[in-house]
């Protein structure tokens, strides 16, 4: 007999990186992802998990994104040897982005290690999380695949059901239902959510079961653009850009984004929109990416699904380039006007974009097309923020092309959709918030209470919830 669930939050408390949700269930210890702390608290993932993994049984990942799987290898390396729980999706993505994140921190580390030798002090540095092989290891850990609305008994007192939570490929919120004192009780974590239009998996779906509600909150003070303005938009920067003769470079998330962009192109292509040009997907993470894409069209939404059936590939047409190799990014810069480059990062921290901005953002005949979120303090904010120029690999460069910013492609709910979620939820008790900037969380928590009429609370990292 279980008398009590305990939830402890160990990230995205009062942030938005680093999920991890504790659930104590009797003698049971899950885990709700374990994600890479980013940004200004990065420093947290050298500290304790604030529980030890030896002790979990369970972690289930709602999806791929870094902050919420980021840590896994490193949970793994500290003695995590329980089951690991997840969509068939989201386990092939998660292999490619631990890879990458393995990759990074090792050539971040290179380089911090030569700069603290030279000033001779090399034991500054504090090396790599984890490394490839650890990664490896980790993946052996995905034991369990589940499809969304199929149960799965855990144990006489835990059935865990995943729903598509429409944000990226094989993202879930997760529902548990949960025999407390005799009674059944629902308790969901919501992971991250999309909105209800998606250019190409389902669209987020709604629930009538669940009591406590723990819920994302990113964008839980804003409404979005809608998609089909910030498409017009895409496609009327894309054919004046052209128009200038120049070429055209669009910093691009790897998971998602790059796919939507390429899906949009494919669609000009398709209606003789698109000027005759050269597209380069000049991001290996990103190819890789869209081929795990191609591989899961159950997932697509209605109008994707029946492109593939038609036998066309959403994702590639005859102007498409696909650039794996270091020689083949470079050879892009010899090409002076009538190319499209996707490539990473999608904040322009580092990675191959860096490279092309540094070819193209002084040339007045270019453009620029932001389609994602520029966080405070990255290349991207300075660029979209109106710097006259801007520093790359140690060289001024002017800001003479042209900046366009479309920001409704977001894969993240806004405020009117979590609302319309947690409305879905008829009999809801309390809803915890979490994976939000504190600021916004006060405002979501306050539109919460008064819209809705149901308790909240403000998660703090490590406290105890107890749901009885």
């Amino acid at each position: 007999m279980v008398d009590k669930v305990v939830v402890r939050s160990f990230g995205a408390a009062e942030t938005v990186t680093g999920s991890c949700h504790l659930v104590q269930i009797g003698k049971l210890n899950l885990l709700v992802d374990c994600g890479m702390f980013q940004g200004h608290v990065e420093e947290l993932n050298y500290e304790s998990f604030g529980f030890d993994p030896r002790d979990i049984d369970y972690l289930i990942v709602t999806h791929a994104h870094i902050d919420h799987i980021g840590r896994i290898p490193l949970l793994v390396k500290r003695g995590f040897r329980g089951k690991i729980i997840s969509t068939c999706p989201t386990r092939n993505i998660a292999r490619i982005m631990l890879l990458d994140a393995a990759k990074v921190m090792e050539e971040e580390y290179r380089v911090q290690y030569r700069k603290a030798l030279r000033r001779g002090h090399p034991e500054d540095v504090k090396p790599p999380l984890y490394d490839e092989d650890d990664v490896y290891e980790a993946m052996e850990r995905f034991k369990i695949t589940l499809e969304y609305h199929q149960p799965f008994k855990i144990s006489d007192y835990l059935t865990i059901t995943f729903k598509n939570a429409g944000h990226i490929l094989g993202a879930v919120y997760v529902e548990m239902n949960v025999k407390i004192n005799g009674n059944i009780r629902t308790i969901v974590f919501s992971g991250d959510l999309g909105m209800k239009e998606r250019l190409i998996i389902k669209p987020l779906e709604f629930s009538n079961n669940g009591q406590i509600i723990f819920t994302e909150s990113t964008y839980g003070n804003r409404r979005h653009r809608s998609l089909k303005e910030s498409i017009k938009e895409f496609k009327e920067a894309v054919i004046k850009s052209f128009e200038d003769g120049g070429n055209i470079v669009i910093p691009t998330f790897a998971l998602e984004r790059a796919q939507e962009i390429l899906y949009v192109l494919r669609h000009m292509y398709d209606r003789g929109e698109l000027p005759k040009c050269k597209v380069f997907l000049d991001s290996p993470l990103a190819i890789s990416a869209t081929k795990i894409f191609l591989q899961f069209p159950e997932y697509f939404n209605e109008a994707t699904r029946k492109m593939v059936q038609e036998g066309k590939n959403p994702f590639i047409f005859p102007y498409v380039h696909f650039t794996t190799t270091v020689e083949e990014s470079k050879s892009i810069n010899a090409v002076d006007s009538g190319a499209i480059i996707l490539a990473g990062s999608g904040m322009c921290t580092g990675g191959r974009i860096k490279h092309h901005l540094k070819h193209n953002l002084w040339r007045p005949e270019s453009s620029v097309i932001f389609v994602g979120y520029q966080a405070k303090g990255t290349l991207g904010r300075e660029i979209v923020d109106g710097a006259k120029t801007v520093k790359i690999y140690g060289e001024e460069v002017a800001v003479k092309a042209k900046i366009y910013t479309i920001n409704g492609f977001s894969s993240h709910a806004d405020q009117p959709v979590l609302l319309e979620w947690l409305k879905s939820f008829k009999d809801r008790e309390v809803v915890y918030i979490v994976h939000g900037e504190p600021e916004v969380m006060e405002v979501f928590s306050s539109t919460v209470r008064n819209q809705l009429s149901v308790k909240t609370h403000i998660v703090k990292k490590g406290e105890g919830i107890y749901i009885t």
